[in-house]
This record gives structure tokens, C-alpha cells and sequence, in this order.
């Protein structure tokens, strides 16, 4: 079992797939405990902001900075990123995250949150619900693959 909650863990973590790949894998490849794997991935996928947050702060004021053409760029899109969070800030951030597609995750939103020079305090609330919306969405359509499942074997 301790494997099992490992892969769910990693998965769940991992850009792209996140807790939109942890859930079902959980609940439908090693039958864990849907209310488990729910809270597991909900806790992991929400504290990956703070690592990629604070990593791209970091790494940028050490490195990135220093590259003037780069640095130019991240301007650049600051700039043509303003209108859009100055209308939808932080309301934008959690809706993005509660989408349970790819690349609408705690990564991306939190990159976007670091670029558009978010506060970090208040950037992690709206992605959290969102993450506990997008975790809904995926508990809910993965046990309805498991009821369809079971009515088709069942029958």
C-alpha cells in the first residue's frame, strides 16, 4: 500500500498530469480509498505552489535577472499580462486552476502569479480552491467511470 500512495503522491505532483492524474490512478488503478486519495492529492497538488512560487523568485533575482534580454522579455509579458490580471486578479487565478485540464494547473498558475507580481500570500488562497474545486471535479468524474463500470460488468 505504501507504494500505491507513493505513485499516487508523485503523480500528483508532476507538472501536467497533477491531481488530474493522482486521483484516478488512486482510485481506479490500486483502489485506494476515494475519500483518501482525494485529501492526498488535494494537500500535495496545493503545496506545490510554494516550492515553484518561491524557486522562480529565486532563481530569477539570482540568474535571470542578470540576462537583460530575458529580463526585457518577462517585461514584456508583464506588461501585455496587466490588463488582464488588473481584471480578473486573484478571481482569475482560481478559476484557471479549477479547470481540470492540462496545463491549467498549480504550475502554471503559479508561474503566472510570480510573473504578474502577485502577492504570494494572496495568490495561494484562490489557487488552493482551486485545486479543492478541480479535485472535486475529478472525484466526481472518476467514480462516475467506476459506476459505469460496475452497471456494465454487473450486467
Amino acid at each position: 500500500m505504501t507504494r500505491e500512495i507513493a505513485w499516487v503522491l508523485l503523480i500528483t505532483v508532476v507538472p501536467i498530469s497533477e491531481l488530474r492524474g493522482g486521483i484516478p490512478l488512486g482510485i481506479l488503478r490500486y483502489g485506494l480509498d476515494p475519500l483518501f486519495v482525494f485529501s492526498l492529492a488535494i494537500i500535495a497538488n496545493a503545496l506545490v505552489f510554494f516550492p515553484i512560487f518561491f524557486s522562480l523568485r529565486l532563481f530569477y533575482s539570482k540568474i535571470l535577472s542578470r540576462i537583460s534580454l530575458f529580463d526585457r522579455y518577462l517585461d514584456s509579458l508583464r506588461r501585455r499580462g496587466k490588463p488582464k490580471a488588473d481584471k480578473y486578479g486573484y478571481w482569475g487565478l482560481l478559476f484557471f486552476v479549477a479547470i481540470p485540464l492540462p496545463i491549467t494547473g498549480v504550475y502554471t498558475a503559479t508561474a503566472l502569479a510570480w510573473l504578474l507580481d502577485m502577492d504570494w500570500r494572496k495568490a495561494f488562497p484562490p489557487v488552493g480552491i482551486g485545486v479543492v474545486i478541480a479535485g472535486i471535479m475529478v472525484l466526481l468524474g472518476t467514480l462516475g467511470i467506476v459506476e459505469v463500470f460496475d452497471i456494465f460488468l454487473s450486467s
